[in-house]
C-alpha cells in the first residue's frame, strides 16, 4: 500500500478532493494531514474526512525533526502539497528525493516564485494579457516553484476575465488532474 501525506496552509479544497479520490482505493492511503495554521478550514475538512492531522510550528518544520520523524514513522510514500505555502526544509527534501510535489496555479515557469499564490497568481496573470494559464504539478526543491515539471493543463483566459472567474476554472483544473497524476506518481513507483 501507498501512504500519502497532505500539507496544506488554508481551505483544503484540493486535500479534501485529494482524499475522496483515494477514499475507497485499497492501494493507497492518506496517512493524514499536516498544517501549519491551527485556524485553517482543511483541519475541518480533516476532521469530517476522519483523516488525522498534525498541526506543527515553524520551529517544529525548520528547526528540528519532529515533522521528518512522524512521516517516517507513518512509511509515508509520497508528499503532497495542496495548497501549502511555506518552503520544504532541506532535512525533509534529503529524505524524500524526488518523492515531494506541489500543485501551482498558473503555467510554469510564469508567475511562480515567492508570494505568487491564489489571487496574486489569476490578477497577474490578467495584468500581463495572457491568452492562456493552467495549473502545473511539479516536483519541490529548494525553491520556490522550481522543481521539474511533471503535468501541465491549460485554459483560456477571456477578455473579461476575473481573478474569480479565473480561479473557477484553475479549481477545475486541479480537481480534475491532480488526484489523477498522484496516482500515476504512485503506480510508477511500483
Amino acid at each position: 500500500m501507498k501512504r500519502i501525506a497532505l500539507f496544506a496552509s488554508g481551505s483544503g479544497s484540493n486535500a479534501q478532493r485529494i482524499a475522496e479520490y483515494f477514499n475507497n482505493n485499497t492501494e493507497v492511503h492518506i496517512t493524514g494531514i499536516y498544517c501549519n495554521k491551527p485556524d485553517a478550514y482543511v483541519l475541518i475538512r480533516a476532521e469530517k474526512l476522519g483523516i488525522p492531522a498534525t498541526i506543527f510550528k515553524r520551529s517544529d518544520f525548520y528547526e528540528s525533526d519532529t515533522v521528518l520523524q512522524k512521516m517516517l514513522a507513518e512509511n509515508v510514500d509520497l508528499i503532497v502539497l495542496a495548497g501549502f505555502l511555506w518552503l520544504v526544509p532541506l532535512n525533509i527534501l534529503n529524505r524524500f528525493a524526488n518523492r515531494i510535489i506541489n500543485i501551482h496555479p498558473a503555467l510554469l515557469p510564469k508567475f511562480g516564485g515567492r508570494g505568487m499564490f491564489g489571487a496574486r497568481v489569476h490578477e497577474a496573470v490578467i495584468r500581463c494579457k495572457e491568452t492562456e494559464s493552467g495549473i502545473t504539478i511539479h516536483y519541490v526543491n529548494e525553491n520556490y516553484d522550481e522543481g521539474n515539471i511533471i503535468f501541465q493543463a491549460k485554459c483560456l483566459v477571456n477578455v473579461n476575465e476575473t481573478p474569480d472567474s479565473l480561479a473557477a476554472k484553475i479549481h477545475t483544473l486541479e480537481y480534475e488532474h491532480y488526484p489523477r497524476i498522484i496516482e500515476q506518481i504512485l503506480l510508477s513507483d511500483t
